[in-house]
């Protein structure tokens, strides 16, 4: 049953994706990196299909992780990469090429074993200071902020997305963090603790700053550059918050760390590959930028 509920949690995620993609990449290039993005796709109803694919696949793998170990979950959950590129081959109705899905294959594979090797165990009873709680998002913040001005100053539109989306991972990761926090605060103190909790702050705020960045990525470049940035980043981002503020434990002896570095090496090799997809190339509108470039040209 977890299996099942882990795939279809993995489905519903790469859907989402897709759909958020195939909308966003539709608006004016002058609303990269703007708030105007948000609201001119929310009304767009292909776009909230897309979010609330998004809101499923979250909440299902929220329920999978609620009773099942993360070793065995989230190898599961990093499959929506993979979801998200059939989708977007089969609706832009174009053949899978075996490098592309080798590609796709290889970092979710890369980021389950990375996973499911270091074996993340979290804390049932923490109590983090507002001290660790400013430093995590402010470290976290900062680095996203030097990342998006690097973007910025990227001369094509496929670099930029590629640093924008590893920009919205990191900040699902400390979402991801969040969550969990406020959880507790919800088991210890009630809703209402939870609601007044810095926490509650911090997740509001990365998920829109996350969302924001998201969209802006996929505007900037297809699927294929703005996607796997972010599916690798978060999980990692939220494994390093989760060990520096809320003391999660880690695998760390010389064999794991030798396999977890093996694994990032796979991940960038999984990125670069299905950064060569023709097939998710073809499935979205390519938009020439005023840069002189489209967004991206297939390898």
């Amino acid at each position: 049953m977890l299996f099942v509920i882990g795939i279809a949690a993995a489905f519903s995620l790469g859907l989402g994706w897709v759909l958020q993609q195939r909308v966003a990449a539709h608006a004016a290039l002058s609303e990269l990196l703007s708030w105007r993005l948000l609201l001119h796709l929310m009304h767009k109803r292909v776009w909230w299909l897309g979010i609330l694919a998004m809101i499923a696949g979250q909440a299902l793998g929220a329920l999978a992780l609620d009773r099942g170990p993360v070793a065995l979950i989230e190898p599961l959950l990093s499959a929506n990469l993979l979801f998200a590129f059939l989708i977007a081959a089969w609706i832009g109705r174009t053949r899978v090429r075996l490098l592309e899905v080798s590609g796709a294959l290889l970092l979710c594979a890369a980021l389950g074993v990375f996973i499911a090797v270091g074996d993340p165990r979290s804390q049932t009873h923490v109590d983090p200071s507002l001290a660790s709680i400013v430093l995590g998002a402010g470290v976290t913040a900062g680095v996203v902020a030097v990342i998006v001005v690097l973007a910025k100053r990227q001369r094509t539109l496929a670099a930029e997305s590629v640093l924008i989306a590893c920009g919205a991972g990191l900040l699902y990761g400390l979402q991801d963090v969040a969550t969990r926090a406020s959880l507790l605060d919800v088991d210890s103190g009630g809703l209402l603790s939870a609601l007044r909790s810095p926490w509650f702050v911090v997740v509001v705020a990365s998920a829109a700053f996350g969302l924001l960045l998201t969209q802006s990525a996929f505007r900037a470049a297809r699927l294929d550059h703005s996607l796997p940035p972010t599916t690798a980043a978060e999980p990692i981002a939220g494994i390093a918050l989760g060990i520096t503020i809320l003391d999660d434990h880690l695998n760390a002896g010389p064999l794991q760390l030798a396999v977890e570095a093996l694994c990032l090496v796979a991940m960038i090799g999984g990125v670069v590959l299905i950064g060569r997809s023709s097939a998710l190339s073809k499935s979205i509108h390519e938009h020439h930028s005023s840069k002189g470039e489209n967004a991206g040209t297939p390898g």
